[in-house]
């Protein structure tokens, strides 16, 4: 097993320790499931700027992991992300300060779409603001049944989301139901977020683990090149893409088909390489 904490309280090299802050986002490895768990005490884990930053050295790290097959994200202490911690708000003096704030965010949102292997987020609490998007930008959602989900700015702070956000959302949630949710400012408990099909799982908080083990296991088992093309494909139909060709050429092409279609026909399990 492998563990890397990226904080407030580490510098950007070295892992130096320097001014400590309460934020804190942990990436551990163990068996090719990378867990990146977010921290923030008493603020339901609501992103400070140096969250935001360590998330999205969290994912090149999990890019960089050729032994990772599957990306778990989740939150600590009952709660997955209760959006950005709004005392940093405090420090804006122009509009301009808002929009590089936006663009920030968009950045390690990028990140994690881009990341290649499955991403799995793990919903205990709410999931609002900056959580329901990075929740968004994963590509499963386990959810227990008290969770839920929002981004009620229009009730609370006066800001805006970004387009390509609400287009996220829309995806994911549905036109109806994202504008619904944003206009009335209304938090979706996690069975009506799976009737839409934002939630892949909702299970009783006693069986969540179990859940995860189940999802991760069966992700971990699947053929690296395969999951990270389909990947691909979603993030390219969201944008209106539909070639494929050169993804398609990159797993017929590989020595895990050649495996694949051997081990079929032998009747075993294959050994994928993810080459």
């Amino acid at each position: 097993m492998s563990e890397a904490s990226t904080s407030a309280a580490e510098a950007h090299t070295g892992g130096e320790r320097s001014v400590e802050s309460p934020g804190r986002v942990t990436l551990r490895v163990t068996d090719g499931v990378a867990v990146v768990e977010l921290s923030n005490p008493g603020k339901r884990n609501a992103f400070t700027w140096d969250m935001y930053d360590a998330l999205e050295r969290a994912c090149a790290r999990v890019d960089a992991d050729t032994s990772v097959r599957v990306l778990v994200i989740r939150g600590a202490g009952g709660a997955f992300a209760a959006g950005t911690d709004i005392a940093q708000f405090t420090d804006f003096a122009t509009a301009a300060d808002g929009l590089a704030y936006e663009r920030r965010v968009a950045g390690v949102l990028e990140a994690l779409l881009a990341v290649r292997v499955p991403a799995v987020a793990v919903v205990q609490g709410p999931a609002v603001g900056a959580g329901l998007a990075v929740a968004a930008c994963c590509d499963l959602v386990i959810a227990t049944s008290e969770s839920v989900f929002g981004v009620p700015v229009a009730r609370t702070l006066g800001n805006c989301l970004p387009a390509a956000v609400v287009a996220r959302l829309q995806q994911r949630l549905g036109a109806a139901r994202t504008m619904s949710m944003l206009l009335t400012s209304t938090l979706l408990p996690a069975p009506e977020a799976a009737v839409a099909g934002f939630v892949t799982s909702v299970v009783d908080p006693a069986d969540l683990e179990a859940e995860v083990v189940s999802i991760t296991n069966r992700i971990s088992r699947g053929a690296p090149l395969t999951l990270a093309s389909l990947k691909e494909i979603d993030r390219r139909l969201a944008a209106g893409d539909t070639d494929a060709d050169d993804l398609l050429l990159r797993c017929y092409g590989s020595e895990d088909f050649r495996e694949g279609v051997h081990a079929f026909l032998e009747h075993r399990r294959p050994v994928w390489r993810g080459v």
